[in-house]
C-alpha cells in the first residue's frame, strides 16, 4: 500500500516510537490522527505533522469508537493503524518485604497494553471492513509488542504477559481479517531510545546499548518507524511478529 494520501491512526503517537511513526507517515504523505492521553504533547506533535490529535483512552470502547469517527470526519476512512500506546511499570511477584504483587497493578498493564491494543484494532477493523478496497487490500494494522514477550526480565511479569498476548493474537486476528483484505503485523522492539530511557544518564544508556550484539547501541525510534513503513509497503507481510532488536536476548535482570 502506498502511504501517500492515506489516512492513518497512531495510538501513543505523541512521543517515543509512536511519535517517530507519526513523523514517518506524515513525511510520506499520510493524513495522520494521533490518539494519546497526553494532550500537550499530542497537540504539538499533530501541529508539527500537519495532522490531528484526539485525546483517547485506548481501554474505553466508546471513547475509541468516537475517536475513530472523529478521525474519519477529518481525514476520511483510515487505512493504516499503528498501535504504540503502552505502559510498563516494573513490579516483582514478591517484593523485598515478602508482599505479593498488586493484582490491580498487574491488570492495569495488561488492560492498556493487550486489551487496549485489541480494543483499538477491533474498532478500526469494524470501521474499515466495508470500505472500498484499494486493489486487493483495504488496510494494514501494525501492533507493538516487545522482546520482553520472549525474554521477560525479573520485574516484568505484567509487561511480558501483556506483550506476549499481543504476539499471540497476531496470527488469529490476521487470519480472521484476511477475508476483508486487512493485514495484521506486530513489531517486537528491543532497547530503543524512548522518553523513558532518555531520563537515564548517558553512562547507563551506553551500558544498555553495549548489551546489543550489533549494532551495539540503543535503537533510534526512527528505525522502528522505518520498519512500520516497510510493513505497509510489502503486501506479503501478514500474521507475523518481527523482532527489531539487534539480536539481543535479554538477561534475567
Amino acid at each position: 500500500m502506498d502511504i501517500n494520501g492515506q489516512a492513518a491512526i497512531v495510538t501513543g503517537g505523541a512521543s517515543g516510537l509512536g511519535g517517530a511513526t507519526v513523523d514517518m507517515l506524515a513525511e510520506a504523505g499520510a493524513k495522520v490522527t494521533i490518539f494519546d492521553m497526553n494532550a500537550d504533547l499530542g497537540e504539538a506533535k499533530a501541529s508539527k505533522a500537519g495532522g490531528a490529535f484526539v485525546q483517547v483512552d485506548v481501554t474505553n470502547g466508546g471513547n475509541v469508537e468516537d475517536a475513530i469517527a472523529t478521525a474519519e470526519r477529518l481525514h476520511g476512512t483510515a487505512r493504516i493503524l499503528v498501535n504504540c500506546a503502552g505502559i510498563g511499570p516494573p513490579a516483582k511477584v514478591v517484593d523485598r518485604d515478602g508482599i505479593a504483587a498488586s493484582l490491580d497493578a498487574f491488570n492495569a498493564v495488561v488492560n492498556v497494553n493487550l486489551s487496549g491494543t485489541f480494543n483499538v484494532l477491533s474498532k478500526f477493523a469494524a470501521a474499515l471492513h466495508k470500505a472500498e478496497p484499494i486493489g486487493d487490500t483495504r488496510g494494514v494494522i501494525v501492533n507493538t509488542a516487545s522482546v520482553a514477550a520472549y525474554d521477560g526480565q525479573i520485574g516484568q511479569a505484567a509487561y511480558a504477559a501483556s506483550k506476549g498476548g499481543v504476539v499471540g493474537m497476531t496470527l488469529p486476528v490476521a487470519r480472521e481479517l484476511a477475508r476483508y483484505g486487512i493485514r495484521v503485523m506486530t513489531i517486537a522492539p528491543g532497547l530503543f531510545l524512548t522518553p523513558l530511557l532518555e531520563t537515564l544518564s548517558e553512562e547507563i544508556r551506553a551500558s544498555l546499548g553495549a548489551q546489543v550484539p550489533f549494532p551495539s547501541r540503543l535503537g533510534d525510534p526512527s528505525e522502528f518507524a522505518q520498519m512500520v513503513g516497510a510493513i505497509i509497503a510489502n503486501p506479503m507481510l501478514n500474521g507475523e511478529t518481527i523482532r527489531l532488536d539487534g539480536a539481543i536476548r535479554m538477561a534475567p535482570k
